[in-house]
């Protein structure tokens, strides 16, 4: 990149590279990324240009840094990874002679959504108007599963003679053990299931009208938003509190990582925010 006679830097060789087009060939990105990329690079260009910078080769590592740090949470974090990008296309097409962002890490985001309120906590369950959304908030609220987690859920998977669920992720199985208030919720949804389609063959353990007469057996196509829309939270919020308000009752990531089958970089996450004075001094 360099600056133009208008003032303006000039990018075709960022957009070759990035694009998989320049000297080394390799599996590029789409004009709609490009365009993504663009709209988080161009104030920082436009700032470094009134600083005085002719060329991207005049940037270092605490410029970058600099850049970094004007935003906050997922903005830096979006600042940082399209600074790394385009710096390495460049370096790649020998158009900068060093990379700055090279080796430089995101201290990442690690702060967790503020707690939900109890009172309103409590209060969910009571919006729910059917054994489906009742089933949906328990294993969202007790037991932090996602949409996908839900969506994805088959009847096979519950085993109510073994008080277990198992919910099924790409390379792995999560196994939840059902307390009394889950099990009472799933037997109740089974019967209603079993009211309503007695010969449906969808596997699935959740399904609506459509797709218990879909042969194809697709899963439920519902995101769930609506069900929790009544109580003003959001599905998210509270899988999010569920597992900081553990977090808060015991401090160990391995135990988050068993009760939830969350990974050990998310269940560290949580563990750092809600712990911070007995996680300071660990290793990053």
């Amino acid at each position: 990149m360099r600056v133009d006679s208008e003032g303006q830097f000039r990018s075709d060789s960022a957009v070759d590279g990035v694009r998989g087009k320049g000297k080394w060939e390799h599996t590029g990105r789409t004009y709609r990324s490009i365009a993504r990329y663009w709209h988080v690079l161009d104030p920082i260009l436009q700032r470094w240009l009134a600083d005085g910078v002719e060329s991207l080769r005049e940037i270092t590592r605490d410029d970058v840094k600099k850049a970094i740090a004007t935003r906050k949470g997922t903005p830096a974090r979006s600042i940082h990874i399209v600074l790394r990008n385009v710096f390495r296309a460049l370096r790649q097409e020998a158009v900068i002679f060093r990379d700055p962002t090279r080796g430089l890490v995101f201290a990442g985001i690690n702060k967790t959504p503020p707690s939900v309120p109890s009172d309103r906590l409590a209060g969910v369950l009571s919006h729910a108007q059917n054994d489906f959304q009742r089933l949906v908030m328990v294993l969202v609220c007790v037991h932090a599963l996602s949409g996908t987690d839900i969506r994805h859920l088959l009847l096979t998977d519950l085993d109510l003679s073994r008080e277990r669920l198992v919910v099924r992720r790409p390379g792995k199985r999560h196994i939840i053990y059902l307390d009394e208030l889950t099990y009472r919720c799933a037997s109740a949804w089974l019967r209603e299931r079993h009211r309503r389609w007695p010969v449906t063959t969808n596997p699935h353990l959740l399904i609506n009208r459509w797709t218990a007469a879909d042969t194809t057996h697709s899963p439920i196509g519902t995101t769930f938003s609506g069900i929790f829309r009544p109580a003003g939270l959001t599905m998210s919020t509270l899988r999010q509190d569920r597992i900081r308000d553990e977090a808060f009752e015991v401090d160990d990531p391995l135990h988050l990582m068993r009760l939830f089958g969350i990974s050990s970089q998310t269940a560290m996450r949580y563990i750092t925010a809600a712990h911070p004075e007995r996680t300071a001094k660990l290793p990053r």
